[in-house]
């Protein structure tokens, strides 16, 4: 019967994938890990000489005690005594072997573990927002788990289980041949022959209810995961029952699948305890004949025995041990095909560091779309230039944020083009972009860390005094020496233990010891109280002193101050200019302004009333 064609596409993939681990274990570039691999081999090859040749001390002192047949060569004056001596020390050595071959591969698993494991992470670092955005960071992070996992397993198991075991057999096969008869060969050919198929069409029919059972496993982590970062979500909205139940649905597929895993299994070891056992009886009772009519020694029937115990420990392992293989192949593929996800934006081949004169902006007829068929941006033209704030305002959906993740090139654009100092920014490089420009998000998100380290985590090769200073311009130091560890404190996961002013305070206090020459304010205040947003736009005041500083606001009495207003409506510039300038002509500005009102000095009524008295006056 023909392999299926999803059997024939498991094995293309499956041999893909061992092409794919083999260069991290011969790598070209690495001479001392290749050393390691072929003495792993060679003293691998020692043991199973040694286990193949156990069994001869075995029967011959048998044979000496049973006082029975003759001596070899090799035997003579050793004694019974001596005999299990060398038998055991044969049995010592083996094993031995076979922990030093583990001690010599352990560092060339290890590493190659640990370069896909690096590998993976870069990689999914370059992958754009836009993957990640639609990614659950929960599935994203089992597959890489079982896919570094499986790398270890893979590299060992296949190396060093059934390659030995394949080897084992054939020396097996030749002594049982060549000391006894080709009957005994045929018996345990036909043996090994049955077993191998029962265990590898067995295991093929788990293999697919281990992949239901990872894909319910995943499913339940990524709903604990996701539920778990919602935590005050879950709890604003009394939803700790139903999340519970969302859960507990996931984990009740997970154990029906978990169950069928248990239940193949039990078929699996009986089919094969069954098939072995077998054998090892009709092998047993050909020798027993032969014991019985002269033929061969007691101490042959010892070792045809043993040899028989010898081959069945590697073949009950083997089911185990091709069924972990064919789940690594599947984990691993999961890891390779995100490896495979090319990454969106990319540096070209000639991409060079970008050269930073005064930090112009200018975005030069720009049309972006997430999707094509839905644009943000339909031709924007913006000028920022060196050392001014410009500020973009409109509703929502208008594209003000689309165009601060441009900047920062999260997307490259669909037409036209967004240059720096006139350098187009596909044509640098990323690495040299964000060291250029520094973020301050709506919602700064910490590490589970300390204080200090998410404050250094601007620029790590600061010093500490550096780190205090920005935490001082940031008016936060004071804050962090009250706590009882003062730099020292942990933040907790996303920076949960501290308010959302503090939270603030910290990413500027990052953001000034990064020091850009560009800064962008995405909405950077826009969830704070009045107070905070106050003391807070004050030091976001300070913090653009000297520097290009694009605006992204909701709350317009934040960007007042701004040397020139963009406002931004489908995906258009509709206007543009200073604050007064753009009340008076009372534009789209002007009605954001009177609808959206203040509560501080820039009350939009009065201001409305005192633009509209000014323009009859003069009129």
């Amino acid at each position: 019967m023909s392999a299926s064609p999803s059997n024939r596409t498991g094995r293309r993939s499956g041999l893909s994938i061992i092409r794919k681990v083999a260069p991290y274990l011969w790598p070209d570039d690495m001479p001392w890990v290749k050393r390691r691999v072929a003495l792993a081999l060679f003293v691998l090859l020692l043991s199973k000489v040694i286990a193949v040749a156990t069994p001869f001390f075995y029967k011959a002192a048998v044979d000496a005690l049973a006082g029975e047949g003759t001596d070899p060569a090799w035997a003579l004056g050793a004694g019974a005594v001596g005999l299990t001596v060398a038998y055991g020390v044969a049995r010592l050595m083996s094993n031995g072997f076979q922990q030093l071959r583990d001690v010599i591969f352990a560092a060339v698993g290890q590493r190659a573990l640990r370069m896909l494991a690096l590998e993976t992470f870069q990689h999914i670092h370059a992958l754009s927002l836009r993957y990640h955005i639609t990614r659950k960071t929960g599935g994203l992070s089992r597959i890489i788990e079982r896919g570094v996992k499986g790398v270890d397993f893979l590299l060992r198991f296949l190396l060093f289980s059934i390659g030995p075991l394949v080897l084992e057999l054939l020396m097996i096969a030749v002594v049982l041949a060549w000391v006894f008869d080709i009957w005994y060969l045929a018996v345990v050919f036909v043996t090994i022959a049955l077993y191998v198929w029962f265990t590898f069409a067995v295991t093929e029919w788990r293999v697919k209810i281990r992949k239901e059972m990872n894909d319910q496993d995943t499913d339940a982590n990524q709903k604990a995961i996701d539920s778990l970062l919602n935590f005050e979500t879950v709890k604003y909205f009394g939803a700790e029952a139903r999340e519970a139940e969302r859960y507990d649905g996931s984990m009740e597929r997970y154990v029906a699948a978990a169950l069928k895993t248990n239940y193949s299994l039990a078929v699996l070891n009986f089919g094969q305890a069954l098939l072995i056992t077998a054998g090892l009886v009709v092998v047993m009772v050909m020798a027993a004949i032969g014991v019985a009519n002269g033929a061969l020694t007691v101490g042959d029937f010892v070792m045809v025995n043993a040899y028989m115990i010898q081959i069945t420990m590697p073949l009950n392992f083997l089911g185990t041990v091709y069924r972990e293989i064919r789940q690594a192949l599947v984990d691993m593929a999961e890891m390779f095909e995100l490896l495979e996800q090319p990454a969106e934006v990319q540096d070209k081949p000639d991409a060079r560091a970008l050269r930073v004169d005064g930090g112009a902006v200018r975005f030069d007829d720009v049309v972006f779309g997430y999707d094509a068929e839905r644009p943000i941006l339909r031709g924007v033209t913006l000028d920022v230039p060196a050392g001014q704030t410009v500020a973009i305002v409109g509703p929502s959906g208008s594209g003000k944020s689309t165009i601060g993740r441009l900047l920062f090139r999260f997307y490259d654009v669909n037409g036209g083009a967004l240059r720096i100092d006139g350098q187009d920014v596909r044509d640098i490089t990323q690495e040299s972009l964000h060291r250029t420009i520094g973020v301050v998000p709506q919602d700064t998100v910490l590490f589970n860390d300390t204080v200090y380290y998410n404050i250094a985590y601007g620029r790590p090769e600061a010093s500490r005094a550096e780190v205090l200073e920005a935490a001082r311009a940031a008016k936060i130091h004071g804050f962090i020496e009250s706590l009882p560890e003062g730099y020292d404190t942990q933040v907790g996961e996303r920076g949960l233990k501290l308010s959302g002013g503090e939270k603030q305070r910290v990413g500027i206090a990052r953001t000034l010891l990064k020091n850009p020459p560009i800064l962008l304010l995405d909405e950077a205040t826009s969830a704070l109280d009045t107070e905070t947003e106050r003391e807070i736009q004050r030091e976001l005041k300070a913090m653009g002193e000297g520097r290009t500083v694009l605006t992204i606001a909701h709350r317009l009495s934040t960007i007042a101050d701004a040397d020139r207003i963009v406002v931004l409506e489908d995906g258009v510039i509709v206007e543009e200019g200073t604050h007064d300038a753009l009340l008076a002509s009372q534009g789209r500005y002007a009605t954001l302004w009177a609808r959206q009102g203040t509560d501080d000095d820039h009350d939009a009524a009065p201001r409305v009333r005192d633009i509209e008295e000014r323009a009859v006056a003069e009129g």
